[in-house]
């Protein structure tokens, strides 16, 4: 299978700048993955979607400010640093740039040496582990000096950091949001909850990873980074009891999906756990947990094409993505909703 089999022309000028003033007022997709048939919505119409049996899966995860522009001690040049991954209290693997002026033993000063970032070791992929010197609490510091991480993408500001959190953002340590739940209103789940549908909080840490273009041309031979996920046993057994009962499990988003199927069982049972996951959910894969998925467009030749394509099918997904294009969604980050059910 090739890359380039998950190609699609999409226009620049539907990459999605910035988010709605109304969460849930985005556009809804809804594609029916065994017939390929399509459908047109509003986001918050996804209630009527939903079944009282059914269970919603969300990954409460909370970005952090992760993006720090600092100077180097000796010279004064602009370096760039982004926290990708916790190695321990003081340590992080981390992005450079530029990383040729930040060889081991090179020194950063951030915020007028508030913090100080000494980079002790260069591991894979050209990445920086950086060890981090401050007085206080460094989520503190962090949330004075960090910026969000916003992709590449998209060139505005933000205006409101809130707008890169979902509303339901608890447990700190992502590098990207899960974009499929910044479509969720605190209203609108409280008006699935009414309706029935129980809501499984389960949790993944994104790294930027999960969005790293798949530079091999045979899909088999992409690695994928490892994130941090964690499944509570309220989620656990609420997942379980919706699967005896014969509901749906409904993933919001990739992340999610790809927490349930490291931990699923045959039968598609999951346990309380925890650990890191490298899945790579491509065609050909058998899902073993989800029933279906709601989620964002997503990159040409992505990851996250490839997992979507392998529960609705390549040709149902690219002509899904044609429609999208011609009907002039919004892409992306920031951009409008599919229901693959």
């Amino acid at each position: 299978m090739k890359t380039s089999d998950f190609y699609y022309d999409l226009p620049e000028e539907l990459i999605a700048q910035d988010p709605l003033t109304d969460r849930s007022g985005s556009r809804l997709m809804l594609l029916d993955k065994e017939t390929g048939d399509i459908r047109h919505k509003v986001f918050k119409d996804i209630i009527d979607e939903l079944n009282p049996e059914d269970c919603l899966v969300i990954n409460d995860t909370k970005v952090i400010p992760a993006r720090l522009h600092g100077v180097k001690e000796d010279t004064g040049a602009h370096i760039e640093v982004l926290l990708l991954k916790r190695k321990s209290d003081s340590i992080w693997e981390t992005l450079v740039k530029p990383g040729k002026k930040a060889r081991p033993g090179a020194r950063i000063s951030f915020g007028d040496g508030l913090l100080v970032g000494e980079v002790t070791e260069v591991v894979d992929e050209g990445n920086r582990l950086v060890r981090f010197e401050y007085d206080g609490i460094f989520e503190e510091i962090l949330d004075k000096l960090g910026e969000m991480p916003l992709p590449p993408y998209i060139r505005h500001k933000l205006q409101d950091k809130n707008r890169y959190q979902t509303v339901y953002a608890k447990h700190e340590g992502s590098a990207a949001a899960p974009t499929a739940g910044l479509h969720f209103t605190e209203e609108l789940l409280e008006a699935i909850q009414k309706k029935g549908v129980r809501i499984a909080r389960v949790t993944l840490h994104v790294g930027l990873g999960t969005f790293r273009p798949v530079k091999v041309e045979d899909v088999a031979n992409h690695h994928m980074h490892s994130e941090f996920y964690m499944i509570g046993r309220e989620a656990a057994d609420i997942i379980n009891d919706t699967k005896r009962r014969g509901g749906r499990v409904i993933s919001v988003g990739t992340t999610s999906t790809r927490t349930l199927e490291s931990v699923a069982d045959e039968q598609g049972f999951v346990r309380e756990t925890g650990g890191w996951t490298e899945i790579f959910i491509y065609p050909g894969y058998r899902f073993k947990c989800i029933d279906a998925l709601i989620t964002n467009f997503h990159l040409p030749e992505s990851t996250l094409l490839m997992l979507v394509s392998a529960l609705a099918g390549k040709e149902h997904i690219l002509n899904a993505y044609e429609t999208a294009v011609k009907e002039r969604y919004r892409f992306f980050s920031f951009g409008d909703a599919m229901f693959i059910g």
